[in-house]
């Protein structure tokens, strides 16, 4: 049995994205960051919908490099194909969106990594372990590239595995148009119609545009160029025509294309068409290798398209296959999908990467406790930065590179800490609340319009706390509300995680629907944390109620941490026993317990760096420890049952 689905071959870039809508490449200001070319596109849009996909390409030995490396494999993208090349640069695009027809894009490609693929990059063996193995056209145009894809394409065939051709046809990847004409679809040349036509019958599968297959048939009218393909190519073609949908092929090319085999369509809004043809191959194999028939696979195919024409970006539009399945049950609510507020939810939350099933967070995020400390011991708030900087060493001995480990720290105090954090695996949250404030306030270097988030690293999860009750006044709550929908927003908008702390118990009486009555109201108004932050509840029908409201409006969301206040570790391991009992609690965030001691010694002058770290450490072993055996022993009481 092959042990992967698909194998895709060719371009692989780094798309920068105008932020700005609407206007010329020229004026656009700030730029959005995603992975692109077609083949690499195409390996994590199938990723994204259930395949074990891989890719084979080039990229530089630097940033842009490692930052393709390091996305497909948050995808689920097999990168064992992708070389690092040491002599040059990762290709990179600069694209925009004028309107509904224009998309201004520029090709830096100049001696690009990914066409330096040579024969030499094409493992047999890793080529064999996949059913199917799908090529773009780009790198036929190139002498070295070519050679490798047909290797690839012997390889594959010679195993007994399929083979597919996305004609991707760019005029200006071919040299037939210039550095600004990189949006130019068609340019008719009898040089690339005769390079194109000596591999048509190499491919199980050929896919392009009318436009695709004019180049590839040799003739500007659609069904002469599917004939002259047929003549040399026994493939299925699949012809796509736009707001029209697509038709299939399998045998002879009939008089109208409306004769094809055809597919469920979907009339949206159009938004983009940048990465639309590679949306929509992602979902024709995804059928096409799952053994669906031509009208179930375009359907697929379709309904891709129409997500990647109605969001920004190429890769990040594609949808999971969990979203794929909540659009064909509820159906189009609105044709400009990227407002349908209850599907970008959907598509947001089936879309995040990394595993943090298991959450032990160290929370030194604490700022008017560690400036009272300060004061108690007649230091300046500058050594609050050095100290918590030994937090992040507690956290990085603990850890050990290993997962589920995390912190949270501010970057007010805690500048230096937060910034040695990136790049070392840990979750990082960052808290935006003014410490203590009721109604909520947020940090000064939010902003008022919330605008610093736009500065924050991606990776960066943003937290609010809020001490909010349900029996506080219809003025109080209107005042918190009103911020932390604005906040959750903005943080979508920047796409950053959010998490939500909500105490209650500190102003006012808590019973076992306190919690769950918050958490309904949040969704209510339309918050959907990827986080929820609660207090360590007492009772098992607190925490039931808290879950089941969860439950109820987010069957996606990440989870819930339970907080310490400060509590003695006896008395926290009691409350990780109760809470662990649910499967949507996913850990802890538990600060003074751990480094509340060593702070005071610290700050002080007692202790020396080495000792606070040791004892901090401990402390956080400790409680990583508690948390395990917690989790173990409940899931052990369900039968094994996480």
């Amino acid at each position: 049995m092959a042990s992967l689905d698909l194998i895709t071959i060719g371009r692989s870039s780094v798309d920068l994205y105008g932020a700005q809508v609407g206007g010329r490449l020229e004026d656009m200001a700030s730029f959005n960051k995603y992975i692109g070319g077609s083949p690499t596109n195409i390996a994590a849009g199938t990723a994204r919908l259930g395949l074990k996909s891989a890719l084979i390409t080039r990229v530089g030995d630097e940033h842009m490099g490692r930052f393709i490396r390091e996305q497909l494999v948050r995808e689920g993208v097999d990168v064992r194909g992708v070389k690092t090349d040491k002599e040059r640069l990762t290709a990179l695009v600069l694209l925009g969106i004028r309107d509904e027809h224009q998309f201004p894009l520029i090709f830096y490609r100049e001696n690009c990594a990914d066409m330096a693929l040579s024969e030499e990059d094409i493992d047999p063996d890793f080529v064999s372990e996949a059913r199917c193995v799908c090529v773009t056209g780009t790198h036929l145009s190139n002498p070295r590239t070519e050679q490798a894809v047909l290797k690839a394409l012997e390889i594959a065939r010679q195993s007994g595995g399929l083979t597919a051709l996305d004609i991707d046809y760019r005029p200006n990847l071919w040299g037939l148009a210039g550095h600004g004409d990189g949006e130019s679809r068609f340019v008719e040349s009898e040089k690339v119609t005769a390079k194109l036509q000596s591999t048509l019958h190499l491919f199980n599968l050929i896919v392009g545009t009318e436009e695709e297959f004019h180049i590839a048939g040799g003739s500007t009218d659609t069904i002469e160029a599917l004939r002259a393909v047929r003549q040399v190519s026994p493939a299925t073609l699949v012809c796509k025509r736009g707001p029209m949908g697509a038709v299939v092929f399998e045998d002879a090319i009939p008089d109208s294309l409306d004769e094809g085999q055809a597919g469920e369509g979907f009339p949206i809004e159009v938004f983009n068409v940048l990465g639309a043809g590679d949306g929509f191959m992602s979902g024709l194999l995804k059928g096409w290798l799952t053994g669906e028939d031509w009208p179930t696979s375009l359907k697929f195919a379709n309904a891709c398209g129409a997500f990647a024409v109605s969001r920004h970006g190429c890769t990040p539009a594609y949808p999971s296959w969990e979203e794929l399945q909540y659009f064909f049950k509820t159906g189009i609510k609105n044709k400009a999908l990227r407002k349908d507020a209850a599907l970008e939810q959907v598509h947001w939350s089936t879309n995040r990467k990394a595993d943090w099933s298991t959450m032990r967070v160290f929370a030194f995020d604490h700022r008017m406790q560690l400036e009272a400390m300060a004061r108690e011991a007649d230091v300046s708030d500058d050594r609050i930065g050095a100290f918590k900087t030994l937090c992040l060493d507690a956290a990085l001995r603990v850890s050990d590179g290993k997962a589920g480990y995390g912190l949270l720290c501010d970057s007010r105090l805690g500048r230096d800490a937060l910034y040695r954090a990136a790049g070392t695996g840990l979750w990082i949250g960052r808290p935006v609340e003014w410490p203590g404030s009721r109604p909520l306030t947020l940090e000064p270097e939010i902003g008022p319009d919330f605008g610093g988030l736009v500065e924050w690293p991606i990776d960066h999860v943003v937290k609010v706390l809020a001490f909010y009750h349900p029996d506080d006044t219809a003025e109080m709550k209107a005042d918190q509300e009103q911020t932390v929908l604005r906040l959750f927003h903005a943080a979508r908008r920047n796409r950053l995680e959010f998490l939500l702390e909500v105490i209650p118990s500190k102003v006012g009486a808590c019973d076992d629907e306190t919690t769950a009555k918050i958490i309904e109201r949040f969704y209510e108004i339309g918050v959907y944390p990827d986080w929820w932050k609660l207090e360590p509840m007492k009772t098992t029908a607190s925490w039931a109620n808290a879950c089941a409201a969860i439950e109820r409006h987010d069957p996606y969301t990440r989870g819930i941490v339970v907080l310490g206040l400060d509590a003695p570790q006896a008395e926290l391991e009691a409350s990780f026993q109760l809470a662990a009992g649910f499967h949507l609690v996913k850990g802890f965030a538990v600060g003074r317990t751990i480094f509340g001691d060593a702070a005071r010694k610290w700050l002080a002058g007692s202790i020396t760096d080495t000792q606070a770290v040791e004892d901090m450490a401990a402390r956080y072993q400790s409680l990583c420890a508690i948390w395990d055996a917690a989790r173990k022993a409940a899931v052990a009481a369900k039968g094994g049952q996480a």
